[in-house]
């Protein structure tokens, strides 16, 4: 399961893109939530600036290592710097735009 959303990441990314990354096991209903709720969030706080890169560790275990994955969902902020992890299915909007540093619409 590897979806992409927004812009293209690395070579094509803008300064202001977001490069988010999630990491799931499987379509199973915590990992669905989690990718919907991801993508509902950045529609309404980030459209058009971010770039969302989902990783099924059944898929490819081996990735979990390089942003040292000990549970799952975990959502991953890799641009803009410092990276930021978020653990869960994503449902608490307030809490992961805290976690993502994004400032809420109001």
């Amino acid at each position: 399961m590897k979806r992409k959303a927004g812009s293209e990441p690395g070579i094509n990314a803008k300064p202001d893109t977001w490069e988010l990354r999630l990491y799931v096991a499987g379509q199973t209903p915590k990992s669905l939530a989690a990718f919907a709720n991801l993508k509902k969030i950045c529609e309404e706080h980030l459209k058009g600036k971010y770039h969302i890169e989902v990783v099924d560790l059944l898929k490819n275990p081996q990735l979990a290592g390089g942003d040292q994955i000990l549970a799952i969902p975990t959502l991953v902020r890799k641009l803009p710097p410092p990276m930021r992890k978020i653990i869960g299915d994503l449902s608490n909007t307030l809490r992961v735009l805290v976690g993502l540093d994004v400032r809420p619409k109001m």
